[in-house]
């Protein structure tokens, strides 16, 4: 009988039907749920005749509330006749991912009459309460044959049914799902809104997590490997991808760049899961960059925008990596984007034309352009930097005076919203650290190039903010905010290297933090005011800068075991996720920029070959 209402999603489009000039093959519309195929008392089967000699596969939208069992497709010449069956598949639920909903492919080997009529059978089996259902159509397909609804209890057996079954017998091309049409997902995949990307330098297109399942990329590359076999990629200069045979030589071409630009620099990491997952986040970051410099922090509409702070973690990471330009071109976009005050929208438009919204401003941004371009500048080719750091100095002393002219009669910058984008009612930690790291690297810098009366007043803007966290924040174990009434925060870790020179304390405090913020999960919460709105969710970049923090210092076994539960997290696509629910599923999106950077950091200081830290002076 019609299976009940259930509350699985349905997502896609639909694919062109598979009609033959003398035979049915099968149909793609699948909006409702019209079967229940669990057993023992229920099975479903449709009529079909195809002109193939040979079957080799069959596929179904299924859609199952439960997560554990299997689903067995028959190919039939009687449809109530198990005896009868020429072909069989059985399909485990839990090698599905659980619970989910879409096309679920049977390889099946059946020799056929073409022209013959013959029945897909589909039945399930669970120690489950939850709805398993053959998703269809109830409006009549043209040229197509009679589906057949098993119900003992209710219809006392077989019975003919007037609705149309989604279905394929020998799907190629687009039917296969994974192009038009999702495969089999399992509902834990949806927590993210983006599952990878794609790429070619000028345009970038996401990955949907309901495309991503049975997908993989071509060698080091953001070209997709479909369920099909086919490729997905965007071609040079177009906007939308296209789905191409395999090996097709548009693609082949872009691999070959993917691969070359990753051979021109490094790539950290001292196994092959770690360096696996330093080149995918060094091409997912790559993606992530515009042609004018700006760096997205994720591609999905709220993530479409390139925050300062995102950015400069992604250009520092860029130039470890040995990728000078894509840095440089951050850093000028830095300097284009910059109020006439020194300062920083909190993000803008991926154009550069200003602000998506009114979004509050943040100060955090001046502390960390010019430790990036200090970053970069450590990094950079001697032949020309100093010609090159000139045409940011003005950004950089801009940026510079506007923090030394913040700090009060206390030595503190003011309350402003920090990466937690959210303000605070005195000075926090969020603040204070990245700040005390621009000041002492636009010192430097400004050493380099014989600015020494910039060098003296930003040294000794530095040494009154450096003592005043020593007084404010360090007696409280560098809590979030200097009246430790809103806890602690993983911020604490902008206080060692490579931001700032670590105090003897801080060692300490940053395993307490650590403890603090600790989830179930495994990863840790930003922080642990009990305003903020975290939840049970842990966020990759907060962990993550604990792992960057140890591996710095040199506390190998802590830093070892945070990076592992970071790379642990990655999708089926490699691709680091903003968060991870409290199922220890990824979610919100992935990539994320931020977190590749700071992955790549990480790798490359516990490669032996830790970032500088600019000096406290």
């Amino acid at each position: 009988m019609l299976a009940p209402v259930m509350a699985v999603a349905v997502l896609g489009g639909a694919a062109p039907a598979a009609v033959a000039a003398a035979s049915y093959d099968g149909q793609s519309l699948h909006g409702t749920a019209l079967f229940s195929v669990k057993a023992t008392n229920n099975a479903a089967a449709q009529a079909f005749t195809t002109g193939n000699s040979r079957v080799t596969r069959v596929s179904a939208y299924v859609a199952s509330g439960a997560a554990t069992g299997q689903i067995t497709a028959q190919i039939r010449r009687n449809k109530a006749d198990g005896a009868s069956s020429i072909a069989s598949r059985t399909i485990n639920l839990a090698s599905l991912g659980g619970a989910g909903a879409g096309w679920l492919e049977f390889p099946v080997d059946a020799a056929v009459t073409p022209g013959a009529t013959y029945y897909l059978h589909l039945q399930a089996t669970t120690t489950e309460n939850k709805p398993i259902a053959w998703y269809g159509t109830v409006s009549s397909v043209p040229g197509s044959l009679t589906s057949w609804n098993y119900d003992k209890t209710y219809w006392g057996g077989w019975h003919a049914y007037a609705s149309r079954l989604a279905f394929y017998v020998q799907p190629t091309g687009s039917e296969r799902c994974g192009e038009t049409e999702q495969c089999y997902v399992p509902t834990t995949a949806l927590a993210a809104r983006t599952s990878g990307l794609l790429g070619n330098l000028s345009s970038t297109e996401a990955v949907l997590p309901a495309f991503a399942v049975g997908a993989s990329y071509v060698g080091d590359s953001n070209v997709l490997r479909l369920p099909s076999g086919r490729w997905r990629y965007l071609p040079a200069g177009a906007r939308t991808s296209v789905v191409v045979p395999a090996n097709d030589p548009g693609a082949l071409s872009q691999i070959a760049e993917s691969e070359r630009w990753l051979a021109a620099g490094t790539v950290p990491g001292t196994t092959d899961t770690q360096r696996a997952a330093a080149r995918r986040a060094l091409l997912s970051m790559r993606a992530l960059l515009q042609p004018n410099g700006a760096s997205a922090a994720a591609w999905s509409p709220p993530w479409e925008y390139s925050w300062p702070r995102d950015g400069a973690f992604v250009a520092t990471a860029f130039a470890a990596a040995g990728h000078d330009e894509e840095a440089y071109r951050i850093l000028q976009y830095d300097a284009r984007t910059q109020r006439a005050d020194g300062t920083w929208e909190a993000r803008t438009k991926l154009d550069g034309s200003g602000p998506p919204d009114a979004r509050p401003w943040q100060l955090d941004a001046n502390g960390w352009v010019p430790w990036a371009t200090w970053q970069w500048y450590q990094a950079a080719p001697a032949a020309d930097r100093n010609a090159r750091l000139n045409a940011l100095y003005p950004m950089v002393r801009k940026a510079a005076d506007r923090s030394a002219a913040s700090l009060g009669s206390n030595g503190l910058p003011p309350a402003s919203p920090d990466y937690w984008e959210l303000p605070t009612g005195t000075t926090n930690i969020g603040t204070a650290a990245p700040l005390l790291a621009g000041l002492n690297a636009a010192a430097d810098l400004a050493g380099f190039l014989g600015q020494d009366a910039d060098r003296a007043r930003w040294t000794a803007a530095a040494g009154k903010l450096s003592t005043a966290i020593a007084r404010y924040f360090a007696p409280l174990g560098y809590p979030r905010t200097i009246d430790g009434n809103h806890g602690r925060d993983s911020a604490a870790a902008f206080m060692a290297p490579p931001f700032n020179e670590a105090p003897a304390d801080l060692p300490a405090a940053l395993v307490s933090t650590y403890r603090a913020l600790l989830l179930p999960n495994g990863g840790l919460l930003p922080g642990n005011d009990p305003d903020a709105p975290w939840g049970s969710y842990a966020w990759t970049p907060s962990t993550g800068f604990f792992a960057l923090a140890w591996a710095q210092l040199g506390d190998t076994n802590r830093a070892d075991a945070v990076l592992n539960w970071v790379l642990a997290k990655r999708n089926g696509l490699g691709e680091f996720p903003e968060t991870v629910n409290g199922a220890g599923n990824p979610s919100s999106v992935a990539p994320l920029g931020w977190t590749d950077a700071l992955a790549v950091m990480t790798l490359r200081a516990r490669q032996g070959h830790p970032l500088p830290t600019p000096p406290l002076r």
